[in-house]
């Protein structure tokens, strides 16, 4: 066992200095450079030794600084996850499934957002580049030279895009979309519209391509209404050209927006599903809580948050590919569906 007694840092007021690796070095009877590969780099010192600094860090309450072990490793042990939009449910799975994998890994997960907004994007990255070890980049929408280019500075996983040459997670679309437009072929709907996204959506347009390749075959015909915003208010704004196309259903970019395009029905006095199907898109939290509730196509964005994090660490650390899955998505039939009216 370690005795701490007196060798406890000195406080000024009530505020205790924190405790260093001098400290600590002191307490156990060791050199400063042999606490630091302690505790920087275990099981390269003598198991006995190891345990003695440890004890010695804890009865000092001692915390490693990331900041101060990235100045001889340059690993700070944090990764950093940003986001297209924080307040969008779409991304509460996927932030759980990437802080799983970082904690159970020994890593700090950084949140942030950029708003729907390159710029506010590439600034924040630009930030959060010098303070951690990689980053994550939801749903991006850089341009491919600037992601190039922060892949160059630090290791880059993209999800929801796909860039050569730069690790990306993107969840199969076809499994749901296939199996979505059986079901409304099934009930006898043949004209179609996809609610689109955001003009710099690589989402979006995969979805779309993938309606466009698949709506022909099953004697459909599909028009595309957008942009748009991929909010409820998204939706909503959906609704004019909607009825203008004369269509009998509805696949919303994500479930936000269908949803806003569910109420703006209501308010207009349209049935839905008597008048109008609508399936949306991610299965997010409360897209079943509707009236009628949400049919959708579900991305598995819990899995897509642990893989994205198991990418990065792989490429960290330069130890291979990470987590290879294979992520599909799957239609989940609810009620805002029916038969296409005559």
């Amino acid at each position: 066992m370690v005795d701490a007694e007196n060798a406890a840092p000195a406080s000024i007021g009530a505020r205790k200095v924190p405790a260093t690796i001098y400290d600590i070095a002191r307490v156990a009877g060791v050199s400063p450079s042999t606490v630091s590969r302690a505790l920087n780099k275990p099981g390269r010192i003598n198991a006995k030794t190891e345990q003695r600094i440890k004890e010695a860090a804890a009865s000092l309450d001692y915390r490693l600084n990331p900041m101060a072990r990235a100045l001889p490793t340059g690993r700070t042990g944090t990764l950093g996850l940003l986001l297209s939009d924080i307040t969008n449910p779409v991304y509460f799975n996927l932030v759980r499934g990437a802080e799983r994998v970082t904690a159970e890994e020994g890593y700090t997960l950084v949140l942030a957002e950029s708003q729907e907004s390159a710029e506010v994007e590439i600034e924040t990255a630009e930030r959060l580049l010098p303070s951690v070890d990689g980053l994550v980049l939801v749903s991006t929408r850089l341009a491919d030279e600037d992601l190039r280019e922060l892949a160059e500075r630090k290791p880059l996983v993209l999800v929801n895009r796909e860039l050569d040459a730069v690790p990306t997670i993107v969840p199969d679309v076809a499994p749901g979309i296939r199996d979505a437009l059986d079901h409304l072929a099934e009930l006898g709907h043949r004209s179609l519209a996809f609610l689109a996204g955001p003009p710099a959506s690589f989402m979006s347009r995969l979805r779309w391509e993938t309606l466009l390749d698949e709506a022909p075959s099953r004697g459909m015909t599909i028009v595309e209404i957008g942009p748009g915003a991929p909010t409820l208010e998204g939706g909503r704004e959906g609704l004019r050209r909607v009825r203008a196309s004369g269509v009998t259903a509805v696949i919303a970019y994500n479930d936000l927006m269908a949803i806003g395009l569910l109420r703006a029905c209501q308010d207009a006095g349209i049935a839905v599903p008597e008048q109008l199907s609508i399936i949306g898109f991610d299965d997010i939290f409360g897209s079943d809580f509707t009236t009628p509730p949400i049919s959708t196509i579900r991305t598995p964005l819990d899995l897509a948050g642990e893989a994205a994090v198991h990418r990065l660490i792989a490429a960290v650390d330069r130890s291979g590919n990470g987590d290879g899955r294979e992520l599909a998505t799957e239609f989940v039939l609810r009620g805002s569906t029916a038969a296409a009216r005559s």
